[in-house]
């Protein structure tokens, strides 16, 4: 019985593991690997967490997660792809500011099952064409315009079926000598034999027409008779409902953008806006600065409903400077992501955990909503990151090598890879000077790199990944045992929820171990 005898200064409670408070309380710098969550209570099945978070003071997300604006990771095809499963892309601008706006315009004009922006030829391009479009992209229906392009006059369709008995060698190389043999308008399907439909159509109504013709592609037409978009029956049997889809009031897909902190930036803004932008970040790997904060205060004195994301911060100094110039929600992290060397090249920086810790701690004072960025590598981080108080998580690495992401894949030793860089890689600063701004560098003489450049695994299309990312936070949430992430944060700031260090050999322990070898398959 001399076991179970309580020492004179012991606890007479359950009172186990640590609060965030005095988890950070040491001083120690933080990563997401040094600590660890511990079990809640669970009276909730994890399909009952509410995921739904704030992105800015304005702007609710139902999904916490958010694509980094870097030029490898996110243009229209992933910020279509996260809006649809219930987070959000922030478009990069390393590029001209009308190659941007035309990204957010064709996020903001995605129709779910309206292929608004398909490839078109004209009458005069020829059977060897479509060869080349069907190997690269892997299908042969297309419209075929006056123009050749979206907005002009719909002539005719051409498909497999149209050059099937055509021998593609006789287009390969004598197309000079033979140009009567290879034109469209001789073996397309015109105008007159196809089924169209108007614009303004509902898409169930598009599909049964699809289903009742049998056809395989359905052009809309305008009341000119000018292609507008175009619905593929392939699209018809992939087709599912996105319940979790981030929309604004008019139903379309929210979308954000990434502009500095320099004039030229003003009027890049103002197409951004004309195109239809909902919320915009100030990309700064500092932002602590004049720059920002005049910028911050430029665009609500300009455009006072446009949501701002400033940053990014590390630290309480620069954030309530932000908070104080206006910023709707800040970006907090510096030196933590796997492309990124500011820590050791310029000796500035917080590790990830801290800085989302105290910067959180802080700007929840004044509503201000924390999206972690960078130092997030698996989907335990992405939770550890919320429980410290974050409404959102930025992933770049994350998403870099998904189908959607920009960049063609390549294969290295037998593996399907991509190329993924940082944004103060060398390589990126050298494409465009929006790149360089982001860290005080477009007029150096001398580049100093605060990234790198590499290759990312293939990792399948977002459709798949996300539901993934979704339904791991949720079952995180309820071994935490709470049943929304607004109850999360809460019980980690009442010090309900408890922590606990790790030691490196309790890393060790917690990750796949004493195994000859092994295949880790996620989903």
């Amino acid at each position: 019985m001399a076991d179970y005898i309580l020492s004179e200064n012991a606890a007479h409670g359950p009172d186990d593991g640590l609060s965030g408070a005095k988890l950070f309380e040491s001083g120690d710098g933080l990563t997401y690997n040094d600590f660890l969550i511990l079990p809640g209570f669970i009276n909730f099945t994890s399909d009952e967490v509410d995921l739904t978070s704030n992105l800015t003071k304005r702007i609710a997300l139902k999904a916490p997660f958010v694509s980094s604006p870097m030029d490898t990771v996110t243009e229209a095809n992933m910020a279509i792809a996260m809006a649809l499963n219930g987070g959000i892309g922030i478009i990069h601008h390393n590029s001209t500011a009308e190659v941007q706006a035309r990204e957010i315009h064709k996020v903001k004009r995605y129709e779910q099952g309206f292929i608004t922006d398909p490839i078109v030829l004209r009458p005069d391009n020829t059977v060897a064409q479509v060869y080349e479009i069907k190997s690269k992209h892997g299908f042969a229906g297309i419209p075929v315009t006056d123009t050749g392009r979206v907005g002009g006059k719909l002539v005719g369709l051409v498909t497999l079926r149209d050059i099937d008995f055509l021998q593609k060698d006789q287009f390969d190389t004598p197309i000079q000598q033979r140009p009567e043999d290879v034109r469209l308008e001789e073996v397309m399907t015109p105008l007159a034999e196809l089924i169209t439909a108007r614009a303004g159509i509902q898409l169930r109504e598009a599909y049964n027409i699809l289903q009742t013709s049998k056809k395989g592609k359905l052009p809309i037409v305008n009341e000119k008779g000018e292609l507008v978009s175009l619905i593929a029956r392939t699209d018809l049997k992939k087709s599912r409902d996105y319940p979790l889809a981030s929309k604004d009031s008019k139903k379309q897909l929210l979308c954000g953008a990434a502009i500095g902190t320099r004039e030229s930036d003003k009027e890049r803004l103002q197409l951004l806006v004309q195109a239809g932008v909902d919320v915009i970040v100030l990309d700064s790997s500092q932002g602590n600065s004049t720059f920002q904060i005049d910028m911050i205060k430029f665009i609500k004195q300009t455009y006072p409903e446009l949501q701002v994301i400033a940053g990014n911060v590390v630290t309480v100094a620069q954030a309530k400077n932000l908070i104080d110039a206006g910023a709707d929600a800040l970006r907090v992290g510096m030196g933590s992501g796997s492309i990124c060397i500011t820590q050791e090249v310029m000796a500035v920086g917080r590790p990830q955990g801290s800085a989302v810790y105290r910067v959180s701690e802080y700007s929840r004072r004044f509503g201000v909503p924390v999206i972690a960025d960078g130092g997030v590598s698996s989907v335990g981080h992405v939770t550890k990151a919320l429980a410290l108080g974050a409404s959102a998580v930025m992933m770049g690495s994350m998403l870099a090598g998904t189908t959607e992401s920009p960049g063609e894949y390549f294969f290295s030793d037998g593996v399907r890879l991509k190329k993924y860089r940082g944004m103060g890689s060398l390589d990126a600063m050298e494409k465009h000077d929006s790149s360089a701004s982001r860290y005080f560098s477009e007029n150096d003489r001398v580049k100093v790199a605060q990234g790198v450049s590499g290759a990312i695994v293939d990792k399948g299309s977002i459709h798949r990944f996300l539901p993934y990312l979704y339904a791991a936070l949720q079952h995180g949430c309820q071994d935490a045992g709470a049943k929304s992430l607004a109850m999360l944060r809460s019980m980690m700031y009442s010090g309900e929820l408890k922590f606990e260090r790790r030691s490196t050999s309790a890393q060790v322990e917690g990750g796949v171990h004493s195994l000859h070898s092994y295949e880790k398959r996620l989903f």
